[in-house]
């Protein structure tokens, strides 16, 4: 089963020496347990292109769906043999990136 972790920041919140540090201790983790597929750091939502174009409407607006303080930071996309062993993943990238995440099944 495969799985996303979003990683839940807000303004002004870099990850510091530490976190760096348990973020690529995590990676490796991942890696060597068979569990990594890919993982990534993302723009805040101000950087965010928002493109509707059902029924042809063109529509491009600058910024993100969610216009709240807090914004999505990262990822980890997964596999875990279930929501179990996800769900204890996902504490451990929370506990690693020092940050609230959001896991979710990946559809595909």
């Amino acid at each position: 089963m495969r799985f996303i972790i979003f990683v839940i920041d807000g303004p002004g919140n870099p990850a510091g020496p530490d976190e760096m540090a348990n973020i690529d201790n995590f990676n490796e983790k991942l890696q060597a347990n068979g569990h990594w597929i890919t993982a990534a750091g993302i723009k805040e939502g101000s950087a965010a292109t928002l493109i509707d174009n059902r029924n042809h409407k063109n529509d491009v607006k600058s910024g993100s769906l969610f216009n709240g303080p807090e914004h999505y930071s990262g990822f980890w996309l997964i596999n875990a043999d279930s929501e179990e062993e996800a769900k204890q993943l996902a504490l451990e990238g929370s506990w690693a990136c020092n940050r609230r995440v959001e896991l979710r099944p990946y559809i595909f």
